[in-house]
C-alpha cells in the first residue's frame, strides 16, 4: 500500500491502538487520582501501584539499574529505559513509577519510562490546552501520519503534515517543527497535533500582508508549485501567482512545461492585483521588451528573410526568423506550379530555407511569408506568350467529369471544357474522345493570369456547321442517317456529317401504331425529310410519316425509301 494511500485514516481507531495498553491507562488515573506527598515518610506505608517515587540508584549491571525506593526490596529499571546515561551512575536520585508492589522474583517492579512520560503528560495537561502551540521532533512514521515527540508521543495525521502534496514521509523524521495542538483525549491519554494549520495560518499571514505591500510592474521571484496546459502556478511567498501561457514567452510554445519545471524558482513580473479575491497575475515576457515593437519598420513587405521552419498545421507552415517572431507560409504560397494541399509535399520541419514578407498584421502578431515569391512566376508573362485565338499542342494530363487539363508547360496548365470538345456530338465523359497522355492540339479561348486560368478548345480547330445548318440542310431537305436511340417522345437519328436529328413520334407515321419500334429500329438506315432547323439550340427535327418504307429481298442492311411528298414548315 503506498504512503499516500495510508492517508485515508480514522483518527480514532489509530489513536486507541495507539494506546491501548491497559495497565498504562489504569497506572495514569490512579495517579491523576492520588495526590503525592513528597517529604512525608509516613507516606511510604500507604504508596500505591501508579505512584511516583523518588529513588537512589545502588547497583548498576549490564542490563538492569537497581533503585532503592525505601520498600521492602530494590526495584530493577532496564538500562534502556534511561534516556539520559548520564543518569546511571551509583548514588544519583532518579524519579520511577511502581508498576507492581512485587514481582515474580519477588521484588517490586519500577519503570523509569513510564515515570517519564507521566511527567509529561501532567506538563502538557497543566501547561497546554487545544490550540495552543508546541515544538516537536518527528520519530517515527505510523499507518496514517508520524508520530512526534513534543516532550511525549503525539500522533500527527497524514493529512496535517503539510500544505502541499507530499511525495515521502521519510523527509519529515528526525526534523523539529513547531505544532498546533488541535487534540487532547485526557481520557485516552494521546494529543493530535497539526503541522499544516500552522503553516496556513502564516501563509494567510504573509498574503494578506504581500497583497497590501506588492505593486504592478514589481519584479518578484517564486516558486513553480503547479504547472497546468493553460499556465503555472507560483508561490511569491505567501501568495499563490497565475503565469499565463502567452505570458510566459514572446514565442510559439505549446505548453508551459518547455520552458520551466516543479520547483524551479524565476523571477516574474507584477500584471495585475485583485485584492478583492487575492488573485495577482503575473508576466515573464513582459520582462522583456516586445520583438513585434518596431516590427513593420524591421520587416516591410517584399523583404527577403531566412528561418528555420518549427511548426507544420494542416493550412501551411511556420518559420522563426528570431525568437518571439515567427511567420506563417500559407500551403498557397508555396508552390507556382503545384496545388499544395499538404505542406509536407513542400517543406520538413527543421528546415532553414528563404521566404519573402507579403504582409505584417502588428497588432494580430501576424508575417505572412511566400517561398514560390523566391522563384519566378510562370504566370507573369503567360498572356504574351499564350495568346487568345492560337493554336497549342499540349500533353493531357488528367481527366475529370467536366473536362481535360493539359500541361502547357511546367506550372502552366489549360483546361479543355467537355462543352468545347465537339460541335455536334453530346459527350457525357471526356474519355469518349481523349485519353490521359494523349498530344492534343486546341485553340487558346481565353487566359486569366490572376486566377491562373487558361481554357482552351479542341472543337475551335473547325468550322461550327451548325452556323450554315439552314443552308446545307434547308427545311424540306432529305437527309439520310442510322437510327441511334430510340425513346418513348421519338427516335434520334445520326446524319452523315455527325449530327443527330430527332424524328418525333407524331412524325414517324400517319397511321396509328402502339411503339416506336413498330416503324423504326436501332441501327436501321433511314432517309428522312427535314422539317425544322434551329440553330441556337443546336437541333434538327426530322419526319418520315410521308416516307413509304420497305426492306430489299436482297439485303438485310439497306432500305428503299420513296418519299411521296416533300413536307414543310
Amino acid at each position: 500500500m503506498s504512503e499516500e494511500s495510508d492517508y485515508n485514516w480514522n483518527e480514532s481507531k489509530i489513536i486507541d491502538d495507539l494506546h491501548s495498553r491497559e495497565d498504562d491507562v489504569k497506572i495514569f488515573k490512579q495517579l491523576l487520582d492520588h495526590k503525592e506527598k513528597e517529604g512525608d515518610e509516613g507516606a511510604i506505608s500507604q504508596m500505591e501501584v501508579g505512584q511516583t517515587l523518588n529513588g537512589t540508584i545502588v547497583e548498576l549491571t549490564t542490563d538492569f539499574v537497581i533503585i532503592d525506593v525505601g520498600l521492602k526490596s530494590e526495584g530493577l529499571v532496564p538500562v534502556s529505559e534511561f534516556l539520559d546515561k548520564s543518569e546511571l551512575q551509583l548514588g544519583t536520585t532518579v524519579e520511577v513509577l511502581l508498576e507492581r508492589t512485587e514481582g515474580d522474583d519477588g521484588q517490586i517492579v519500577l519503570s523509569r519510562e513510564k515515570a517519564r512520560r507521566l511527567r509529561q503528560w501532567q506538563h502538557i495537561v497543566e501547561n497546554c490546552k487545544e490550540g495552543s502551540i508546541v515544538q516537536g521532533t518527528v520519530i517515527k512514521k505510523v499507518k496514517g501520519g508520524l508520530m512526534v515527540d513534543i516532550g511525549m508521543e503525539a500522533f500527527l495525521p497524514g493529512s496535517q503534515i503539510d500544505n502541499k502534496r507530499i511525495k515521502n514521509l521519510d523527509e519529515y523524521v528526525n526534523n523539529t517543527y513547531d505544532f498546533k495542538i488541535i487534540k487532547i483525549n485526557i481520557e485516552r491519554k494521546n494529543i493530535v497535533v497539526s503541522r499544516r494549520e500552522l503553516l496556513e495560518e502564516a501563509r494567510s499571514s504573509k498574503k494578506a500582508e504581500l497583497l497590501e505591500n506588492i505593486n504592478e510592474g514589481e519584479i518578484r521571484k517564486g516558486v513553480v508549485k503547479n504547472i497546468t496546459d493553460f499556465g503555472v502556478f507560483l508561490d511569491l511567498d505567501g501568495i499563490d501567482g497565475l503565469l499565463h501561457i502567452t505570458d510566459m514567452t514572446w514565442r510559439r510554445i505549446k505548453h508551459p512545461s518547455e520552458m520551466v519545471a516543479l520547483n524551479d524558482e524565476i523571477e516574474v513580473m507584477i500584471l495585475s492585483i485583485d485584492k478583492e479575491k487575492g488573485r495577482v497575475a503575473l508576466g515573464l515576457k513582459q520582462k522583456e521588451s516586445n520583438p513585434w515593437g518596431e516590427i513593420e519598420n524591421k520587416y516591410p513587405p517584399g523583404t527577403k528573410v531566412k528561418g528555420k521552419i518549427v511548426n507544420l498545421v494542416p493550412y501551411g507552415a511556420f518559420i522563426e526568423l528570431e525568437p518571439g517572431i515567427e511567420g506563417l507560409i500559407h500551403v498557397s504560397e508555396m508552390s507556382w506550379i503545384k496545388n499544395v494541399t499538404d505542406p509536407n509535399e513542400v517543406v520538413t520541419k527543421g528546415d532553414e530555407l528563404e521566404a519573402i514578407v507579403l504582409a505584417v498584421q502588428k497588432e494580430e502578431g501576424k508575417i505572412s511569408l511566400g517561398i514560390k515569391q523566391t522563384e519566378k512566376n510562370p504566370w507573369e508573362n503567360v498572356e504574351s506568350k499564350y495568346r487568345v485565338g492560337n493554336s497549342v499542342k499540349a500533353e493531357i494530363r488528367n481527366l475529370t467529369n467536366y473536362g481535360a487539363f493539359v500541361e502547357l508547360e511546367p506550372g502552366i496548365d489549360g483546361l479543355i471544357h467537355i462543352s468545347d470538345l465537339s460541335w455536334i456530338k453530346k459527350i457525357s465523359h471526356p474519355s469518349e474522345l481523349l485519353n490521359k497522355g494523349d498530344v492534343v492540339e486546341a485553340i487558346i479561348l481565353s487566359v486569366d493570369p490572376e486566377s491562373k486560368k487558361i481554357t482552351l478548345g479542341v472543337k475551335q480547330l473547325e468550322s461550327n456547321p451548325w452556323d450554315s445548318m439552314e443552308k446545307t440542310m434547308p427545311i424540306g431537305s432529305t437527309v439520310e442517317g442510322t437510327v441511334k436511340k430510340i425513346t418513348a417522345f421519338g427516335a434520334f437519328v445520326e446524319l452523315e456529317n455527325g449530327i443527330e436529328g430527332l424524328i418525333h413520334v407524331t412524325e414517324l407515321s400517319d397511321k396509328a401504331f402502339g411503339k416506336v419500334e413498330e416503324i423504326v429500329k436501332v441501327d436501321e438506315k433511314i432517309q428522312a425529310t427535314v422539317v425544322k432547323v434551329d440553330p441556337e439550340h443546336k437541333k434538327i427535327s426530322l419526319s418520315i410519316k410521308d416516307t413509304i418504307i420497305s426492306k430489299n429481298d436482297d439485303s438485310n442492311d439497306e432500305i428503299i425509301v420513296t418519299t411521296n411528298k416533300p413536307k414543310g414548315n
